[in-house]
């Protein structure tokens, strides 16, 4: 299971694999035809209340981080998106793409650590 992140405003590439957008909400100034997705799996995403109350507020991360996962967990929507995503790991490489501009303290980083 080979897992790469990747800010979607970043060029594609051939060692891309599947790339999938695990963002909500639709990244601002990127066409549909430039993203160049296999998938866009919005269900994965936090929770709008918990991605707003986070902010990318680096101080809050490690308690985003704890309810996240919570709601990977919980969340009968984001189970099945799980299981979808790792459909598609269980193919090849998969990049995950999100759009947030820190690339250390973001919702990518989580997702990826809970499916290792």
């Amino acid at each position: 299971m080979e897992i790469q992140l990747k800010r979607i405003y970043e060029s594609k590439s051939e060692k891309d694999g599947q790339r999938i957008l695990i963002d909500r909400v639709w990244p601002r100034g990127i066409s549909k035809e430039k993203a160049d997705l296999d998938v866009w799996l919005k269900e994965i995403a936090p929770s709008t209340d918990l991605r707003k109350w986070f902010g990318h507020v680096p101080e809050r991360f490690e308690k985003f981080k704890e309810q996240y996962k919570k709601e990977l967990d919980h969340d009968e929507e984001k189970q099945e998106a799980v299981e979808k995503l790792r459909s598609y790991l269980n193919q090849g490489k998969v990049t995950l793409l999100y759009s947030a501009k820190n690339e250390k303290h973001n919702h990518a980083i989580v997702l990826k650590e809970y499916l290792s």
